[in-house]
């Protein structure tokens, strides 16, 4: 898998780390072949290797099986970093927001300075700032992973400083009526309305495009049926009812027994944003095959902006109720100053 212009990701599966290990060598000799006949090398020094675990393998002791290549022996970390993401061999988010929090904490320590408390920039270009330069930094990855209770707690605790910042508010202000007067609602809201957007994103992407969108179950609405092979939901063939994976359209039960797919995960997200809709709109439409017949493009795209439309006041909605404010407080919640 190619990750930057220069870089690139080598992924294998078997039954055993020696199995993982021997597989990795025979690939990348077969790459390095290839290579030398287009004149192309490869820094070897900056392997990185990290074993991966399934969640019954999360408490088994740590893999410590190195890979030897060219004759460097290279260990296994404990974390990956591949595109502002940073991966655990048990897949745990909170390595990522940890290393989120500290780049954020740094570009905040930078733009205070631009207002000290009662002076400096007015509020709305405070606002601008930290909505443009902290938040993404901040919230980058909150599209896929979602950060643990304790998680939350230390960014939102972040989070009001930046809002006490932006909007020179007392430190005795309650902090429902903090979130309301900075027109951004707390962390836990953000990073579910980002994966609504995001899950978004993916369905009505075109498949034939998006590997991610094309790995959607069969029966998933969508306007094109470009689906491929998925081979994960081949895995669970013979085993129990207990352990096959549900329906992208079932709830979760509670307790909860068997989960979605990833990707079944991500097409759930959208059932309450599509009532009324036989099919998905489709954006970028422009890139799939022309002899295909679809619906007009301006009509999937106001179809999809009052989708997202749908989404933002379903975030108005769940902010009022979550985190009221008090009684005196009469303004309601907004997105814009």
């Amino acid at each position: 898998m190619i990750s930057f212009v220069d870089n690139f990701a080598l992924t294998v599966a078997s039954l055993s780390y020696r199995g993982n290990i021997r597989r990795l060598q025979e690939q990348f000799e077969r790459l390095e072949r290839k290579a030398s006949r287009l004149g192309v090398s490869f820094s070897v020094a900056k392997t990185e290797l990290i074993h991966w675990r399934t969640p019954s393998q999360r408490h088994s002791p740590k893999c410590v099986s190195p890979v030897q290549i060219k004759g460097e022996v290279f260990d296994p970390g404990n974390s990956v970093r591949w595109l502002g993401y940073w991966f655990t061999p048990a897949l745990y988010p909170a390595a990522h927001f940890s290393h989120r929090q500290a780049l954020a904490q740094g570009a905040f320590a930078l733009i205070r300075c631009l207002s000290p408390p009662g002076t400096g920039l007015p509020p709305y270009l405070c606002h601008r700032l930290a909505t443009s330069l902290v938040a993404p930094i901040l919230l980058y990855g909150a599209d896929l992973f979602t950060p643990s209770v304790g998680m939350t707690t230390r960014l939102d605790t972040f989070w009001r400083k930046v809002q006490r910042w932006t909007t020179n508010c007392f430190s005795a202000t309650p902090t429902g009526i903090l979130s309301v007067e900075w027109c951004l609602p707390p962390v836990s809201l953000l990073i579910t309305h980002r994966q609504r957007l995001a899950a978004l994103r993916v369905v009505c992407s075109p498949p034939s495009v998006n590997p991610a969108t094309a790995r959607l179950h069969p029966s998933f609405p969508s306007l094109l049926a470009h689906w491929a092979p998925e081979s994960s939901r081949a895995l669970t063939r013979g085993l129990s009812s207990v352990y096959l994976p549900r329906h992208w359209k079932s709830p979760r039960p509670v307790p909860r027994m068997r989960n979605h797919l990833p990707v079944d995960t991500v097409a759930h997200r959208t059932i309450p944003f599509t009532l009324g809709l036989s099919r998905m709109p489709m954006i970028n439409s422009h890139l799939v095959c022309p002899t295909l017949t679809l619906p007009p493009q301006s009509l999937m795209n106001n179809t999809y902006s009052a989708l997202k439309k749908r989404v933002r006041e379903t975030l108005l909605s769940e902010w009022a109720s979550l985190f009221p404010t008090p009684g005196y407080y009469l303004h309601p919640p907004a997105l814009s100053p």
